[in-house]
């Protein structure tokens, strides 16, 4: 692991070291766990963008589905 320094917000410090408290972990758990969950979040949204764009560039035809039409069961 690396020993990095970070300038934040003293409300911040605050809300971060009660949730510490909470959850009986440290500062560097916790910030660790939100950048990794951050990160995660990121490349999420940006595998979705790429399968946005993919299907502009590529819509589907409306044969595409069709084939699964029959294995539909719609009930009331």
């Amino acid at each position: 692991m690396k020993t990095i320094q970070m300038t934040l917000d003293e409300s911040l410090v605050m809300e971060v070291d009660e949730e510490v408290k909470k959850l009986h972990t440290s500062r560097s758990a916790f910030t660790r766990e939100a950048l990794k969950k951050h990160l995660d979040y990121h490349r999420m949204l940006e595998l979705e963008e790429k399968h946005r764009r993919g299907y502009k560039n590529h819509p589907a035809s409306s044969k595409e589905f069709s084939e699964w039409e029959d294995e539909q069961v719609w009930v009331d």
